[in-house]
């Protein structure tokens, strides 16, 4: 490919990986001097194109990362765990997009519009990638943070089913193929008895209740006191990337019956008076976030308007009644694309001048 550093793509026939390679040749420039494949042994062998030049997938394996400068991560959590140190032992950083390290302190977690100074801070040579959800929302909250001060926050989350990986989007294509066409909803039960009338179990189902026709105010596995998961991550997360350890966040994650985009109510308040224009301005002259807002014409973000799009969209910016301080507003945020490869990859390419000679 030219002169430059080398970059490793780990996990690169799974899904965030061909949408990394997807990213990778939609970019104007292009910074690294070599791109090397990495997948499971099962994988090896395949052919992939990255930037019309045909490569070779790879064994995962130590001496993979044997020169690599950046090494990115797009596999499961226990496989990043293994496989991320040895990576920083070959002297590679490892930009990682599981939930392997997102809480360790020695590992900074970040989003480069909103911290980039912690990617210089290390120790292991590892950089953890955020929880989509959070993410979907940070570019918003990290510049109103920054200008104002973020005190407290309070979300509700609308989740694709996708966070939960294909088998949830398989499962969701079941149940509206199952539900479809067929009057439900005229009374409890309506809906399960028609999933299964098709033979789709709810004990085979990656969601604790139907998803097609319904939402579901769960995400993520019981952690202490009822929260779920998902809702811990927001608020532990939004801390870490802020350097906010004392802000307070509450949040509820909820599954809604989307393929893709997860989407965020928002409710935050800040130390200093802010207002709806001065959010706005805010909003406009940044180059991570999208501006829709229009309601008097119909105009706010969606999940269906914003598959595949690189920024944070954001609408129905008000002025919260009875709390000072505070806006509301909603986001949406692709969930696969800048939530998994677009964000690892942004990290990444950041990195690059380190390794430029």
């Amino acid at each position: 490919m030219g002169s430059g550093p080398v970059l490793a793509l780990v996990g690169a026939t799974g899904a965030v990986g061909s949408m990394m390679i997807d990213i990778m040749d939609g970019r104007e420039s292009f910074p690294w001097g070599e791109v090397r494949l990495v997948a499971s042994p099962r994988s090896a062998g395949r052919a992939l194109t990255v930037r019309g030049q045909e490569i070779m997938v790879r064994a995962l394996a130590p001496e993979v990362f044997d020169g690599v400068d950046v090494a990115m991560f797009d596999v499961p959590d226990e496989v990043s765990a293994r496989w991320a140190p040895i990576a920083a032992a070959h002297g590679a950083v490892a930009v990682d997009n599981s939930g392997a390290f997102r809480m360790d302190d020695a590992v900074p977690l970040v989003v480069p519009e909103v911290n980039p100074h912690q990617m210089t801070e290390r120790p292991r040579g590892i950089i953890a990638n955020p929880n989509c959800t959070t993410l979907s929302m940070m570019a918003a909250i990290g510049a109103l943070h920054h200008e104002f001060g973020l005190r407290e926050l309070v979300v509700a989350s609308y989740q694709a089913a996708s966070g939960a990986g294909q088998s949830g989007i398989d499962r969701l294509y079941a149940e509206a193929a199952a539900v479809g066409g067929k009057q439900v909803g005229l009374r409890a039960g309506d809906v399960r008895e028609a999933l299964e009338a098709a033979g789709l179990s709810q004990s085979d189902s990656p969601f604790p209740a139907p998803l097609a026709f319904n939402v579901v105010p769960w995400a993520g596995s019981l952690k202490e006191d009822g929260w779920a998961s998902e809702e811990l991550k927001v608020r532990n997360e939004s801390r870490k990337i802020l350097g906010i350890p004392d802000l307070k966040v509450s949040a509820t994650c909820v599954r809604v019956p989307v393929i893709t985009t997860h989407s965020l109510a928002v409710h935050a308040t800040f130390a200093e008076p802010v207002t709806v224009a001065a959010a706005r301005e805010i909003f406009q002259g940044h180059p991570s976030v999208l501006l829709v807002d229009d309601p008097a014409n119909g105009v706010f973000p969606t999940p269906a308007d914003t598959v595949g799009a690189d920024p944070t969209v954001v609408g129905r910016i008000r002025q919260a009644l009875d709390f000072p301080n505070t806006l509301d507003f909603f986001v949406c945020g692709d969930n696969l694309r800048k939530g998994a490869a677009l964000n690892t990859y942004e990290i990444a390419e950041a990195l690059a001048p380190e390794f430029t000679g």
